[in-house]
């Protein structure tokens, strides 16, 4: 027997806009992929569900081959409560890659759309906060672009 499955739904939570220097090239493990690593130096966030700052001294890790890279990033947000400011830990990995025919375009500064430009993670947070326990308790996904010298973030919690 078949049975029908929930179609997913989201809620926007909040938009992050996370600052970063440039990646250092650190290498690769086999050739034509390498490593590199994007400081984080701040930023801010805010929506209906969360706001609040993001601390500097976390980090954007990702191997990249071609067009496509896997990314893995880790940092502190700093989140509003009714208590005060809650320090809550993320986790952030995803997927960037980009069509062929955009490719010269994002090196030359120009905006590259979603359509072109496939930029998705998934969140993991951990924080000591009772107020902010739902962010531990669901899984959260992220629509990013690139801006100078930032990642923007959209983030959904999936119902």
């Amino acid at each position: 027997m078949t049975r029908a499955l929930l179609d997913p739904g989201f809620d926007y939570a909040f938009e992050l806009r996370v600052d970063v220097e440039d990646a250092v090239p650190v290498g690769g493990a086999v050739p034509d992929e390498g490593l590199h690593f994007a400081p984080i130096t701040g930023g801010d966030f805010d929506g209906p569900l969360l706001s609040g700052t993001v601390r500097s001294g976390g980090g954007d890790w990702w191997v990249g081959a071609g067009p496509v890279a896997r990314l893995d990033a880790r940092y502190l947000i700093e989140a509003r409560t009714n208590d005060g400011v809650a320090a809550v830990d993320v986790v952030n990995r995803g997927y960037w890659r980009i069509a062929e025919s955009a490719v010269a375009r994002l090196e030359a500064g120009e905006h590259v759309g979603e359509d072109e430009l496939y930029y998705r993670t998934a969140f993991v947070f951990q924080t000591e906060s009772a107020e902010l326990r739902w962010l531990t308790e669901s899984q959260f996904i992220g629509y990013a672009r690139p801006e100078p010298g930032r990642v923007v973030i959209r983030v959904f919690r999936l119902r």
